[in-house]
């Protein structure tokens, strides 16, 4: 196994056991929230997802972050705004189509290729979605679809190829 390998498998390690920990503690979305994103993701994934916000506490590593997701929870520091709920619903469904372990082989690489968190092909995916939601949340699109298309696309792979 390569390092490179290596690393996606504790990553993915790590992401089972942080939900393991925060889901438990997490409550499900609010009806409000539900109905505010119907139309972007589907029930099943807003009636599963849940949301954990620490108030004395944060996630050690990352020790940077507003929110994080975990599978099919998200934890935050606070309150989250719409469009950075929205955000964290999007790698709630990345990791629905790509489960933990090629998420987390693809997120690590993604890092690793471009070295920053904001130029990994997950998050700048997640970041659009976001900014579509937010330049006019009352034109539904199915975050499932963009995601799908992305990944027939390959437009995750590229950070594969460190």
């Amino acid at each position: 196994m390569d390092w490179k390998a290596l690393l996606s498998a504790l990553a993915a390690l790590y992401i089972t056991a942080q939900r393991l920990w925060y889901s438990p503690r997490g409550t499900l979305l609010t009806a409000q929230d539900k109905a505010k994103f119907a139309g972007f993701f589907s029930p099943e994934l807003l009636d599963s997802a849940r949301l954990a916000v620490l108030t004395e506490e944060r996630v050690v590593n990352p020790s940077v972050y507003h929110a994080i997701s975990f599978f099919d929870t998200i934890v935050a520091r606070g309150p989250l705004t719409d469009g950075l709920l929205f955000h964290e619903l999007v790698h709630l469904e990345q990791y629905r189509q790509l489960g933990i372990p090629r998420f987390s082989d693809l997120y690590v690489r993604g890092f690793l290729s471009r070295g920053v968190y904001a130029e990994i092909p997950l998050e700048q995916s997640a970041y659009a979605l976001q900014a579509r939601y937010e330049k006019d949340a009352a034109r539904a699109f199915l975050v499932a679809n963009e995601v799908a298309a992305s990944i027939a696309a390959g437009k995750f792979q590229d950070a594969t190829r460190v």
